[in-house]
């Protein structure tokens, strides 16, 4: 099992937080973590698919996967 890295674990950390206002968190995004929101959530989709992120932080890796298989279903109904 790999561990986490520096950046998986940046990238988990950043998402436990909250933005109040539209666009607030994309724009936090690049500030904080220095890339374009697009990037971020390509690489948070395939962190919380690994052992490794649901290791770490169980609820959090817990609620995105299921927020993202709502989204999913949306889709395709």
């Amino acid at each position: 099992m790999t561990a986490l890295s520096e950046r998986d674990m940046r990238l988990l950390a950043f998402e436990r937080g909250t933005w109040r206002t539209p666009g607030a968190k994309e724009q936090a995004i690049a500030e904080a973590l220095g890339m374009p929101s697009t990037r971020y959530y390509q690489l948070l989709s395939e962190l919380i698919d690994s052992p490794e992120a649901l290791k770490f932080d169980p609820a959090l890796v817990k609620r995105l996967r299921a927020q993202r298989a709502r989204r999913q279903r949306m889709r395709t109904s």
